[in-house]
């Protein structure tokens, strides 16, 4: 965790580079800081997924209206303050990678940060000791 999934509809695919976005997306995730000023997420867990529909509809089907799905879940445990500042940190810097397909054609953009109660949570694998600081 936290894991940050993209759905969106196809055509966004020709038109934006979304590996581009996931980089910059994990990357973003990576400065955000808490109130004492430590890491919020750890750098072995951060995980940018995207995902084109096979299938959609969007608003009344009358143009070719695209959309964009972000989804952040993270563990429990972090306070208001840094929902927001990942939120506003997250959708700015989504603002920023679209903002030529928002010049140029319909799109819609929704960005959803979620927190919940676990009911099973198995982590396993190697990577969080690659970034250990020793």
């Amino acid at each position: 965790m936290p894991h940050l999934v993209i759905l969106y509809t196809p055509q966004i695919e020709r038109e934006t580079e979304m590996g581009a976005l996931c980089r910059k997306l994990a990357d973003t995730m990576l400065t955000i800081r808490d109130e004492t000023g430590a890491q919020v997420f750890p750098t072995g867990g951060v995980r940018v997924l995207a995902y084109p529909a096979s299938h959609y509809a969007t608003t009344d089907g009358s143009g070719d209206h695209a959309f964009c799905y972000l989804n952040l879940r993270m563990g429990r445990g972090r306070s208001a303050q840094v929902h927001k500042a990942t939120g506003d940190a997250l959708v700015a810097a989504a603002r920023a990678h679209f903002a030529p397909l928002l010049a140029s054609r319909p799109i819609g953009l929704t960005l959803q940060v979620d927190e919940g109660p676990e009911l099973f949570d198995g982590k396993f694998g190697n990577l969080h000791p690659l970034f250990q600081k020793g």
